[in-house]
Formats: C-alpha cells, sequence, structure tokens
C-alpha cells in the first residue's frame, strides 16, 4: 500500500490564561491508502483535534501534513480556504460524534445534502441507489430520522459521508452512541467498507472492540503519538 498522509512534527496548542496546553505535540506517522487507523486515548489526549487537523478541519500551529502527494500545511503556511474546502470536499468523508441528520428530511435528502451544495459534484441516483444498498437502509430511503433507530441513524450519517466517493473516512466515536449490537454491526460494515472500496479509514474510539479492526494504531497520551 502506498503512503496516502504523512505528518511530520505537528503540534496544536491551546491556551488557558498563561498556560499553554499541546493537544498535539510533534505528532508524526505516515498512513497508508486503505489502511484502517484507530485512533486512541483517554478524553482529553488530543484524539478529536488529531482527526480534525488529519481531515483539514482544523491547523495546526506548526509542523508539516501531506495528503495524497499534496502539502497542505507546511509550518505557518498553508492552502487558501478555497483549496482547503476543495480537499475536504473530495478526498474526506467525515462522520462526527453526532448523527447531525435535519430532522425535517428523508433519509434520502440527508444522505445527498454534500452534493446539493457541489453542483459539479451532484451525486447521480445511481450513486445514491449504490450506497443505500451498501449501507442497508434503501428501505428506509423515505424515513424520517425520528423513524429510524441509532443504529440506522448512524448508518445514514456515514452514507452521507459517502455519497462523494471520498477516498478517506473520518469516523469520530461512530459506535459512541450506540449499544453492544449496533456497534458490532458498525464494526462490520467499516470492516467491509475498506474491504470492498478500498477505504481509508480514520476512526476515533473508546471502544477496544472496534479499536482492533484497525491495522495501525495511534495512541495518545498528553498530545504525543505512540504509534502500533
Amino acid at each position: 500500500m502506498d503512503t496516502f498522509i504523512t505528518a511530520q512534527n505537528l503540534t496544536k496548542i491551546y491556551t488557558r490564561g498563561a498556560e499553554k496546553i499541546y493537544a498535539l505535540n510533534g505528532a508524526t506517522f505516515s498512513i497508508a491508502r486503505g489502511a484502517i487507523v484507530s485512533v486512541v486515548g483517554a478524553s482529553g489526549s488530543g484524539k478529536t483535534t488529531l482527526v480534525n487537523v488529519l481531515g483539514c478541519l482544523d491547523n495546526p500551529a506548526s509542523g508539516t501534513l501531506t495528503v495524497n502527494g499534496r502539502q497542505i500545511f507546511a509550518g505557518k503556511l498553508k492552502l487558501s480556504e478555497t483549496e482547503l474546502t476543495k480537499i475536504r470536499r473530495e478526498i474526506f468523508g467525515y462522520v462526527f460524534q453526532k448523527f447531525f441528520l435535519l430532522p425535517t428530511l428523508t433519509v434520502k435528502e440527508n444522505i445527498l445534502l454534500p452534493s446539493v451544495f457541489q453542483p459539479r459534484l451532484r451525486a447521480s441516483g445511481d450513486r445514491l441507489a449504490e450506497i443505500l444498498q451498501l449501507l442497508g437502509i434503501a428501505h428506509r430511503k423515505d424515513h424520517l430520522p425520528g423513524q429510524l433507530s441509532g443504529g440506522e441513524m448512524q448508518r445514514v450519517a456515514i452514507a452521507r459521508a459517502l455519497i462523494n466517493n471520498p477516498s478517506v473516512l473520518i469516523a469520530d466515536e461512530p459506535t459512541g452512541n450506540l449499544d453492544s449490537k449496533r456497534s458490532e454491526e458498525i464494526k462490520s460494515l467499516l470492516l467491509d467498507l475498506n474491504q470492498k472500496q478500498n477505504l481509508t479509514i480514520i476512526l476515533v474510539t473508546h471502544n477496544p472492540e472496534l479499536a482492533k479492526i484497525g491495522n495501525q494504531i495511534l495512541e495518545l497520551k498528553d498530545g504525543t503519538i505512540q504509534e502500533s
């Protein structure tokens, strides 16, 4: 597998009064195309900060980030906001800790939201049908979020992240709001997506069973990374 993401000495600093807090402190690693990367660590260790920087949702204070051969951040230099938006739209799909489904829109309409805002990438009916089938929610396409189970809502959130056919799926606590049965279903789904779509997956989790699907583990402690 070829390298898709490279991070070198990434640092992210927050201030609390006169105190500096290092959410990231010299993070250096690489991620291969098609890998599953589990990001683990205690609450407050920097996990969400790390994936936000990797997904170009936040800027590091220093360090270098390269994605698909393109340098995104280098020291205090970064791409323009227009270029960053293009990368977020075309390379990454995001699944957040909360589902963030619009309650007045159907499953189908929620999934299509990312393409609605980008006419050039507007998903075809075939792509929507493929995603609905892949996620096992075709029979729910005309339902509202309030009519779905927690597991089904998470599947809709994942489908929305995949509609523009990203290379990388970033999932922040994808089973955090689910019971053990639904968590197992999402774990199987992520493995299936990785194997069938060669999708690179970066997931943040406190769930040790979910973390085991990673072929690369990034463990954070006080902003530093131990890799296994």
